[in-house]
């Protein structure tokens, strides 16, 4: 499904998705007032009637996804590097860190090699001058 265009998108979901979760909603509402407020699995079911709007808003577009995974994938460097961050030495380091996380997903975001990018930029950089830095910046040509 990920390779159709966005209208084939919408209407599958508007036939398939839409009426098991109109079906979904009636059953969390119908079930959701038996528990006791405290416990697991009302408060899964109170999530899920609280959050009911975002929950079905891929339904009303074949551009959205139903779920984040891109985005999921996209900061788990991050995410696992922060263990690391208290290692970085000092607020300097830590501002270093940041500023290579934020040129290499810049590299990747724009389809650019990291490694052949920094090694390129590496090896210009000395002779550069500072007024045309801009110019090593990982953009699209």
């Amino acid at each position: 499904m990920k390779d159709k265009p966005p209208d084939h998108k919408l209407a599958v979901r508007q036939a398939q998705s839409v009426p098991l979760l109109a079906q979904f909603h009636q059953w969390l509402l119908g079930n959701a007032h038996g528990l006791l407020a405290k416990q697991p699995l009302a408060q899964a079911f109170g999530y899920a009637l609280r959050h009911w709007q975002a929950l079905v808003r891929y339904t009303e577009s074949g551009i959205l996804e139903p779920d984040n995974n891109r985005l999921e994938r996209a900061i788990r460097p991050i995410a696992v590097g922060r263990a690391n961050f208290m290692f970085v030495g000092s607020p300097r380091g830590g501002r270093a860190a940041a500023t290579m996380y934020s040129l290499l997903g810049t590299c990747r975001l724009n389809g650019i090699e990291p490694y052949a990018w920094l090694k390129d930029t590496l090896e210009r950089l000395p002779a550069h001058p500072i007024s045309r830095v801009h110019e090593l910046l990982p953009l699209p040509r």
